[in-house]
């Protein structure tokens, strides 16, 4: 009689060949060995809930504008009466459903009288560590089902200490939301688990509207969903039922759920998919913002957010030899590399999965050398196991990466409106103008005080090749401001980098302006210049 293969969790007695076998064959987990204490998902989730605060509070430079300017920018519009929004919500590009969660909580700030400057800053990175406690303990329980829960423990080890976890997740884009449905969505999926019939087909359904709500934050998303919806069509038996019963009616209600909240929002009836499909795939809208080359995702993109963490995630997808979860970050990687923009933030969702493959490597490498093993009686073994220095090599070179991001890095435009916001308060603000290039800085939402503000549009034109107002001022400082400043409002502040500032420092003298304050941005070159500072000019008629 043939014996079966041994079914405790793959890190801890199984060897890669019979963790393949078992994948193929579809054999089912058993329980935990009673000798392993699972911490319980409550505890998980709280400890996860501490970090993401302390994360949270931690941030404080500039990444992307979509940050302030797609979500909290109109949330403050939304509640409080002002605030600007950017031409895609002119042109129907953007939905409502991310911004709305913000602007709840700002409601619940204005009605408690709370909306002061630092709450406003900080409240809307709260909210979102509470969203990304809850994506890290899915990666940990989706890790637990796939690969045991040794590796989930490692998965959750990586999914806290990645620099660029760290860095981005708690951040208010609608990504960082994405990636924490993406997880959530998977864990629910049958098709990703080792047996598919492990799943229920109420967690099938679940995971559909969870797939359905990410498509809705944002269309992109559904690049994941397309390869999880055929990979389940392919496994199923119930493939007519998985068609006509669940996603059918489930993936109508999640867009009818949307174009309503949209049709109240814009007053008219508006297909925001459509309209960002049109533009970001079909016209290819993006580009204007900057173009990579074709290999850019694999050779710096999501190298760079892995850092450190990529040779344990190529380890750990070779020995698991789990394809089709590897696969779906291939795929992912693969069609945004057809684009020409890029961003590091479009590939965050997978983020979580290439980390899970580092925690089953790192696994390995942890588990107990058997008895009578070479590498157990040797002295190196004894004083510094593999694991122990792959641990300490990991955290050296993420966490300075992850502080040095998250407080010293492109903090100046931050800094910048969190000290307009206090003198605005005390009434010594009547006109701000940004002479930098656009959406550079937070806005309302940061400043929170209803008064005159001007930047430099940018706007994507009809016709190509004409560059806008803020490709022409970084193009000729001097010449920009002297035909700008014969129509101007004349500014009680002008906010400007330092590279520009050298150019217009004549100018602004000229105009009766004098440096107020400078506040440090970067130590190296970001875009076009090294901005290494923030300087505010104010006005002598004040």
């Amino acid at each position: 009689m043939r014996q079966r293969p041994v079914v405790a969790k793959p890190i801890t007695v199984e060897t890669d060949d019979q963790l393949s076998s078992r994948q193929n064959s579809g054999e089912k987990r058993s329980r935990e060995p009673t000798s392993l204490s699972s911490p319980t998902d409550s505890t998980i989730f709280l400890l996860c809930l501490a970090f993401r605060i302390v994360n949270s509070l931690l941030i404080q430079t500039y990444f992307n504008p979509d940050e302030h300017w797609q979500s909290l920018e109109v949330a403050h519009r939304l509640v409080f009466g002002y605030g600007h929004l950017t031409w895609e919500w002119r042109k129907g590009i953007r939905g409502y459903l991310h911004p709305l969660i913000f602007a709840g909580l700002y409601k619940v700030l204005a009605f408690l009288g709370i909306d002061t400057p630092w709450l406003m800053v900080k409240s809307p990175r709260l909210l979102q560590a509470l969203f990304s406690a809850v994506g890290d303990l899915y990666c940990y329980k989706f890790s637990s089902v796939i690969f045991g829960t040794i590796a989930a423990r490692w998965a959750l080890f990586a999914q806290l200490t990645n620099w660029f976890m760290f860095f981005c997740f708690n951040r208010t884009l609608s990504n960082s939301l994405e990636a924490v449905l993406t997880l959530v969505g998977l864990y629910h999926w049958p098709c990703m688990r080792i047996s598919p019939s492990d799943a229920s087909l109420v967690s099938r359904k679940l995971g559909l509207a969870i797939a359905g709500l990410a498509c809705a934050i944002r269309p992109t998303c559904a690049i994941i969903w397309v390869y999880i919806g055929f990979l389940e069509l392919l496994l199923t038996r119930d493939r007519l039922r998985f068609v006509a019963l669940e996603v059918v009616p489930i993936g109508a209600l999640m867009l009818g759920l949307s174009s309503i909240v949209d049709r109240v929002m814009y007053n008219s009836w508006i297909f925001v998919p459509l309209n960002f499909l049109k533009f970001n795939f079909l016209s290819s809208g993006g580009d204007y913002y900057g173009t990579h080359p074709w290999h850019w995702y694999f050779s710096q993109g999501f190298s760079v957010m892995l850092f450190t963490f990529l040779p344990f995630s190529i380890a750990g997808i070779i020995k698991s030899k789990y394809w089709k979860l590897s696969g779906l970050v291939a795929w992912v990687l693969t069609l945004y590399s057809v684009l020409g923009h890029k961003e590091f933030r479009f590939v965050l969702p997978v983020l979580p999965i290439g980390l899970m493959f580092s925690g089953y490597s790192l696994a390995v490498m942890a588990k107990p050398a058997p008895p009578n093993s070479r590498r157990r009686s040797s002295p190196c073994y004894k004083c510094c196991s593999q694991a122990g220095f792959a641990v300490f090599f990991l955290l050296a070179t993420n966490i300075p990466m992850a502080l040095y991001m998250s407080l010293v890095h492109q903090r100046g435009t931050e800094d910048v409106m969190i000290y307009l916001s206090k003198e605005a308060r005390g009434d010594k603000v009547s006109h701000i103008l940004f002479l930098m290039p656009c959406h550079a800085t937070p806005y309302y939402s940061t400043l929170h005080h209803k008064v005159a503000m001007r930047f430099l549009d940018c706007t994507p034109s009809e016709e190509k090749g004409i560059p806008d107002e803020s490709d022409r001022f970084m193009i000729d400082p001097v010449g920009f401001m002297e035909e700008f400043s014969k129509n101007w409002s004349l500014p009680s502040h002008i906010v400007l980098f330092k590279s520009q500032e050298q150019l217009l420092r004549d100018f602004l003298v000229l105009h009766s302006f004098r440096e107020s304050q400078r506040f440090f941005h970067a130590h190296f070159k970001v875009d076009r210049d090294l901005q290494a500072s923030v300087v505010i000019y104010t006005s002598d008629h004040l």
